[in-house]
């Protein structure tokens, strides 16, 4: 009786239309273009810019207006272990940000919910 049970519960689980909610609309490529949209206070948390030490020490100059508004496209995409999709960018224009850095990593999913990413 027990393995009646059991193969039934087997059976009904593995025939059923159990479906995992996944991130078909999120999806991510390399090339997507985005613009980085002005939020408030500059408290981007999504966008892993650098610190001002650091792109000071770089030459860089250090200032949030030279990238508002700036088209960036998808360099790599690398989704991490927790399901989060982790982008380094770069800019459109060749250029690099805050005359200091060519790549920076962005979690896409968050910066998008944020409104830190807008898509083109």
């Amino acid at each position: 009786m027990k393995n009646l049970f059991f193969s039934l519960v087997i059976s009904l689980l593995f025939f059923s239309n159990y479906t995992v909610a996944q991130d078909a609309n999120l999806s991510f490529k390399k090339g997507d273009t985005f613009k980085i949209a002005q939020v408030e206070n500059n408290d981007y948390e999504a966008i892993q810019f650098p610190k001002a030490n650091f792109i000071i020490k770089r030459g860089g100059i250090f200032s949030y207006d030279r990238i508002i508004n700036e088209e960036v496209e998808i360099h790599s995409v690398d989704k991490k272990d927790d399901g989060t999709v982790i982008a380094t960018i770069k800019r459109t224009s060749r250029g690099k940000f805050f005359n200091s850095h060519k790549y920076i990593k962005v979690d896409m999913e968050k910066a998008l919910e944020r409104g830190e990413l807008v898509r083109i």
